[in-house]
This record gives C-alpha cells, structure tokens and sequence, in this order.
C-alpha cells in the first residue's frame, strides 16, 4: 500500500479461493489522504485499488451492478461467514454475525453509528434478501423485489413486476431508509420468491449451470419443498480432507447456522410440477444510462455478469444431481472413511440446530403458560404464519428424517458404486463392512444434549436418534413437551419430566400426515 506521503507500507492478506478470487486485509486508523492498493504477482501488479480516507467529501458510488461489484458481493458474504471449519455455526439472528467488524467489513461504513438502529431478524426466504438489501445500501446500489404467490400442486409460484427501489444510489442514507426498505422487502417475499420455474423470466432469480465457476458464495439454493440456503464458501478436496460446500440459512425463528452440502440439507426432487429447485443467481440490474432495466432469460443466456441462464437443473433426477454435486465439490474419487467423517459431522450439524430450534418453541411456551399454538391442516402445516411458523418443525424434521436415512446406505453405496470411491485396493464388500464398523462405533459414541421440561440436561446418543425415526415423524409438535419431541417412550426415565401434550385432535392429524415423513415427500400444496 502507498501512503499519501508516498511511503510504501506492506500487508499481509488473507487469501480466499474463488471464483471469484479475494485478498482481505485489516490495517490500523489510516492518515487522512489518498492511498493506493495493489496486489503483485510474480509478474508485477495485477490490481490496484485508489482509496480517499477522511477526505472530507462523499466518496463516489457505483449506482450499478457490474461484474465487479457482483464479486465484492460475493467476497463479502464469504468473509460474513468465513468460521474454522470445526467450529459449529449456529445464532440467534444475523445480528452477532453482522455487527462484528472482523467479519463485516461494511459494518459502520458510513461513520454514523448506522448499524446500531437496523433490524437485523431475516427468516428463510427473507434471508438472501436482506443481505443483497444490506450490501445495496451500503455500497450505493438499485434492489429489486417482487410479489409472488406461492404456487399449487400444478403450477410453480409466479411473480408480478419487479419492485426497484432506487433511493440507495443517492449517497449515503440513514438506517431508517435501510429499515424502511428492507421491511417492506421481507413483507413482501417467501419461500415461493426462490422457487418460481425454471424458464420463468419475471423473477428475482434465475437457474445457472452447475460448474464450478458460476456457482459463487451468495447464490441461492431453492429446494422444492419451500427451504432457502445462500452458498457462503467452497472448501477445496485435499488428501486429509474431503472438499465442501459451505452455506448459510436462516430458520423462522429468526435463528441462522452453516451447513455443508449433502443430500440430508440440500433437497432436491424432478417431481415438483414445474417449480423450480437449484441453484440460483438474484437476476442482475443493468443500467442503460439513467434506467434500471431487469434482463430476461434470453438475454442471460448470452451474457451474464456472473452465470449464464441455464435451465439444465430441470433435467435431471436426483441421483444425477447429487452426483454432478459430488463431483464439483470432490473432483478426485473419495476415500470412504472421509465420505463418512464428512457425512456423520454434516449430520450432528443438523442435529445441534434442531436442538435449538426446539429449545427456542420451549422458551416460548416458557414465557406463554398454558397457551397452546394452533396448528394448520393439511400441506400448510409446512408453510404458514406466526408461532406455528416460528416454533414447529416439521420441514426441518422431514430433512432430518431423510439425514438418517441417507447415513444408513453410505455402506451401501460403496457396493453400488465403487467408481466414486478410491478403494486402496479393497473390494467393496471389504469396504462396506469396514463402514458399518466405524458406524456401530460412531453412534454409540456420538451424542447430543437437549434440556428436559423441568431443565435437567439429558444426554441421547445418535444411535438412539436412529432409533427414534418413526417417533420423529410426529415430533415437530411445540405444543408437545419437549420429551416428546426428542422421541422419548412413555413410562421411561426420560419421559417423566414431561408435562404437556398437544390437543387430540391435533394429535390425530399428525398421525393421519405421518405418511409424509415416512415417505420423506412433502404433499402438495
């Protein structure tokens, strides 16, 4: 970096791995003046940066999405949530991960306090949203939202004009414009924003090809039943250590962990009528002179900023995309005992946020006694509105069900496709029973810990959870102790803390949609 005195001052960046590639790098209060920053190769500067500190004036925004700025958007949410790889990733809101300045390099921009008067509680849908929202008016740029419905058993949710509000190009504006938007913003979408059809271009998102260098940290992955996760940051395969794919998601509660890509979190179904699962990319806003005009799939089929349109995801099963999947995120063949490692960490992940998911339902019982929360019929018990949203679980349920389910045939997998596994000379069957070893041994180890009703800490171990499936596909509940909704048997130990059951005639409607969980297959709507 060249100081405005012209002295030269070294960095030490921290490298992150692309597309798109990013140097970041934290210095102390800098000197008012104009700084340079550039990034050498071995063949001299390949970038440079010019930078105006405390210049007393305005600094110029873009007012438009370019390549460029796209892959600022993109190094920003992987710093958001750049954590260790063996640490747990689980919040009550975004807030503790936005309002930190090691993570948010734009927190405080503005120098006003701005952060500290923001809402900062983006459920499911909402979430991409509001990173896009947050990102926009920091940096000076037009967002673009639009009504949707939520679609039917025959068709996929369709969407009206886009909405494109404008005020953030204007320099720098308060928080109460930022709030103002952006709960307007998450007033207006859901989860059918993200699962419109594939060709459909009156969309806030569009399909992309699955490769490598067009799937960047801040797409979107809409899974057919409703779920919206954000890629945050791909870990590359390495001899210890299988590659991942890292994202993020929020829950209705508000609550927002990371998660890594495999089938038990990233569902994906050919049966869906249309509607549109996969990866997606927020359609662009381009700008011809002073306009803001939105592109359809036509025109991003020949040019793109990031990704071009592609409706390819809509042809395939889900055996081919899992394992087109497998192969960008581990191009070399898997050692089997890392396939399981990777699998099995994947799995407590899930396990450890629906413990929270359910303590959250408890803690509003808690500060509600004796209220039970209604709960909707049919498909909408899925989808709906207020405390049943908030505190039931029955999608994550259902994802966990197919977690377990999915854990159970790793063995297997390895006799029915040994090419996507390095062997080390084994057979198959060697290998499988190899497998169910480490398996036994795993699952009589492994445990988590969840806080009975009368708050005494229980500790069940993962073998006992793969007991419980079947308890599991009527435990999303809230109006049930917690007890029950862990899967524990009448008349033991554990159960005898209980003190609550749903009403009976909701009791009777989950049993009649426990075919649904048993199935792993969501109704229709």
């Amino acid at each position: 970096m060249r100081a405005p005195d012209g002295t030269s001052l070294p960095l030490e960046p921290e490298r992150r791995g692309g597309p798109p590639w990013s140097l970041a790098v934290e210095t102390g209060r800098a000197a008012r003046g104009e700084y340079r920053v550039e990034a050498r190769g071995a063949e001299g500067t390949v970038a440079c940066l010019d930078l105006s500190v405390d210049g007393g004036t305005v600094a110029s925004r873009p007012g438009r999405w370019d390549r460029a700025t796209e892959a600022f958007f993109s190094a920003w949410i992987e710093m958001l949530f750049d954590f260790p790889l063996a640490e747990s990733v689980n919040f009550p809101s975004l807030k503790p991960v936005l309002t930190d300045p090691s993570r948010n390099f734009l927190y405080d921009y503005f120098g006003a306090g701005e952060d500290r008067r923001i809402p900062t509680d983006p459920d499911c849908a909402d979430l991409p949203y509001y990173l896009r929202a947050y990102f926009a008016w920091k940096i000076g740029l037009p967002m673009a939202y639009r009504a949707c419905s939520r679609g039917a058993a025959s068709q996929p949710p369709r969407c009206g004009a886009a909405n494109v509000a404008e005020g953030f190009t204007r320099g720098p504006v308060p928080a109460g414009m930022f709030t103002a938007v952006v709960r307007k913003v998450m007033d207006t979408v859901h989860s059918g924003s993200a699962r419109t059809g594939l060709r459909d271009s009156a969309t806030d998102f569009y399909p992309v090809p699955l490769k490598r260098e067009y799937l960047w940290p801040g797409t979107v992955y809409a899974d057919p039943y409703g779920h919206v996760l954000m890629i945050a940051q791909w870990v590359p395969q390495s001899a210890d250590r299988n590659g991942m794919l890292l994202a993020v998601d929020a829950q209705p509660d508000n609550s927002i962990s990371r998660k890594r890509f495999w089938e038990g979190t990233f569902l994906f179904a050919d049966d869906v009528r249309g509607a549109g699962p996969g990866f997606k990319a927020f359609r662009p806003l381009l700008s011809a002179s002073a306009a803001v005009r939105v592109p359809g799939n036509a025109e991003l089929s020949h040019s793109a900023l990031i990704a071009p349109y592609s409706d390819e995801q809509g042809e395939l099963s889900p055996e081919d995309f899992y394992a087109d999947m497998g192969r960008l995120i581990n191009p070399q063949r898997l050692d089997p005992r890392q396939a399981y490692e990777a699998m099995f960490e994947a799995l407590m992940e899930q396990l450890e946020t629906r413990v929270a998911s359910v303590e959250n339902g408890e803690a509003y019982v808690r500060k509600h006694p004796g209220a039970v929360i209604p709960m909707p019929s049919g498909s909408a018990v899925f989808e709906t509105v207020g405390p049943w949203e908030d505190y039931s679980t029955p999608s994550r349920d259902m994802r966990l069900i197919i977690a377990l389910n999915v854990m159970s045939q790793l063995p297997d997998q390895v006799v029915r496709y040994p090419e996507l596994f390095a062997l080390h000379g084994q057979s198959p069957m060697e290998v499988k029973a190899q497998l169910e070893r480490l398996d036994a041994e795993r699952l009589s180890e492994a445990y988590i810990v969840y806080r009975r009703s009368d708050g005494s800490p229980w500790r069940l171990s993962l073998a006992e959870v793969f007991a419980r499936r079947k308890a599991l596909e009527v435990a999303y509940n809230p109006n049930d102790c917690v007890e029950v909704r862990w899967g524990a048997g009448r008349g033991t130990e554990e159960y005898s803390t209980c003190t609550r059951h749903a009403p009976a005639d909701q009791a009777a409607r989950m049993e009649q949609y426990r075919v649904w969980f048993r199935e792993a297959r969501r109704p229709p709507r």
